[in-house]
């Protein structure tokens, strides 16, 4: 249903997913239609309501493009937690869904599409390709088609060519979300202007690990800062995508990407930035520790409030199964205290959680359930402390205001007098990158002498604040950030595998 009846109407849709082609589970549809902390699949005029003080690049998009008077006719937005690829049957029906919508709505002048850019499904290595080609065949090719893309895209040439301008997070952890989708309208606009559209675009000779994407240092932050100051009347806008690097396809990786009214003033801008992050690349710090070296760390540290330890490479966030028992053995085996692990993702043992009063002590095997190799689950004695069916509501930068519905939650303590640590138990995958859950579960983070949190970077919008230091743990788990390890097959030839690292080999992985 349209909603406005401005001068220019602009269809608008979603389709987010990052795939991790390492990762354990697929993403079926009922993965795009469930809500977790963002909403479900959502469809028509339900749109406004849902996206309403979220951020999220639609809601930010929305935001502007009402303001401005434009017409909207809303189709639908879905994402699914990052994991494997999606499969044939969610891609199809959900691309057909937004084909469908566009085939029966009335003119349009343009089309904005909120995607992440790193979507691989079990039939194509470039889903937003694939799906704005989708696009272009049901509103051709003089319809501008602008989409915004996630910090983490891996931006490939079919992109490029089929929009008609992009838009991408300028921040990890992505607290511009929102501001990315304002971002994206008044590139729209741009493109509705008349004037001519030109984009210049370059891929980076290196993959870039998550841990060396964080915005907040260096050299990501100047890099991003630096932005801005390439664009003009002439350059509208100017973009470094950092890529997502577990993603085994040809066109995985970083890129820079411009597009404006003149055709040299954007390739010089590229070629500008282009420079600016090839001269960085000695400057990506990756350092990981083992988790024993970490705990003792932690342990030892005299400092005045938490020491944050980032389970990096099981992060649900990048496709991780949030249930590796890794880092809580490390715990426990170093007698860790004034610990508490979050969020562990393992629906059996909290709905056992759930069945039992606060104080039982039940005998758990958790975790450690998701099939990967060499992985078991912990088992031990726990002491149920609290178990709630409850939702409940973000706070920080990145998610604030959104309602967290991830099944039953529980936090038990570890049974043994040797240790004091806790674990909140969750029943589906969330990436604790926010502060409310220890909250929700009567946990004063910022008394505790250890954080252990299964994410890579997004927790730092929340928990520096309170942290007195972070340490990044290579604890087992899908999201591998030594890409070293990786069996990549599908990378084009010439790419090195991480900074200052060695160019891929298909030979390599075949010794």
């Amino acid at each position: 249903m349209r909603i406005g009846t401005g001068r220019r109407m602009i269809a608008v849709a979603g389709f987010q997913h990052e795939t991790n082609t390492f990762a354990p589970m697929n993403a079926p549809y009922e993965e795009f239609v469930k809500a977790d902390a963002w909403p479900g699949l959502t469809i028509g005029e339900d749109l406004f309501d849902a996206m309403a003080g979220k951020n999220l690049p639609l809601a930010g998009f929305l935001e502007v493009a009402q303001q401005s008077g434009c017409g909207i006719e809303p189709l639908l937005w879905c994402s699914a937690e990052p994991s494997s690829y999606v499969t044939p049957d969610a891609f199809e029906r959900i691309a057909g869904m937004i084909c469908d919508g566009l085939s029966k709505a009335g003119p349009l002048d343009a089309v904005y599409l909120d995607l992440h850019g790193a979507m691989v499904t079990e039939t194509c290595e470039d889903g937003e390709g694939e799906l704005l080609a989708r696009v272009r065949e049901v509103v051709g090719a003089d319809t501008p088609v602008v989409a915004s893309l996630d910090l983490h895209a891996n931006l490939t040439h079919r992109m490029v060519d089929l929009a008609d301008g992009l838009t991408v997070y300028r921040t990890y952890p992505h607290v511009d979300m929102a501001a990315t989708g304002r971002r994206a309208f008044e590139l729209l606009q741009r493109c509705l202007s008349g004037s001519g559209r030109f984009k210049a675009y370059q891929k980076i000779p290196f993959l870039l690990p998550l841990t060396a994407q964080c915005t907040n240092f260096e050299p990501c932050r100047s890099i991003y800062r630096k932005l801005g100051g390439l664009e003009n009347e002439a350059v509208w806008t100017v973009d470094f995508a950092a890529g997502f690097p577990p993603a085994d396809i040809r066109e995985c990786g970083p890129a820079v990407y411009a597009c404006g009214s003149d055709r040299d003033a954007a390739e010089l801008a590229v070629q500008s930035l282009y420079r600016r992050v090839v001269s960085a690349e000695p400057e990506f710090d990756f350092a990981l520790m083992t988790p024993d070296e970490a705990v003792r760390m932690a342990m030892d540290s005299a400092y005045d409030g938490p020491v944050v330890l980032a389970d990096v490479q099981d992060n649900p966030g990048a496709g991780g199964s949030s249930d590796t028992v890794g880092l809580l053995q490390a715990l426990v085996r170093n007698r860790a205290r004034g610990a508490v692990l979050a969020i562990l993702d393992d629906e059996a043992a909290a709905h056992t959680a759930l069945r039992h009063d606060r104080g039982s002590v039940v005998d758990i095997e958790l975790g450690g359930k998701s099939g990967q190799a060499g992985q078991t689950p912990f088992k031990g004695s726990f002491v149920v402390e609290h178990a709630t069916e409850d939702k409940f509501v973000c706070s920080g930068a990145m998610y604030q205001g959104m309602v967290a519905d991830i099944g039953p939650l529980a936090l038990l303590r570890v049974n043994d007098s040797s240790c004091d640590v806790h674990v909140i138990v969750g029943s589906e995958r969330m990436q604790c990158l926010d502060l409310a859950v220890f909250d929700h579960m009567g946990i004063d983070a910022a008394s505790q002498k250890i954080l252990a949190i299964k994410s890579t970077v997004h927790f730092r919008a929340e928990f520096d604040r309170i942290s007195a230091d972070t340490l990044l743990v290579e604890a087992p788990g899908a999201n591998p950030c030594r890409l070293l390890d990786l069996p990549y097959e599908n990378l084009r030839s010439g790419i090195r595998l991480e900074p200052m690292g060695p160019v891929f080999s298909r030979e390599r992985y075949r010794a």
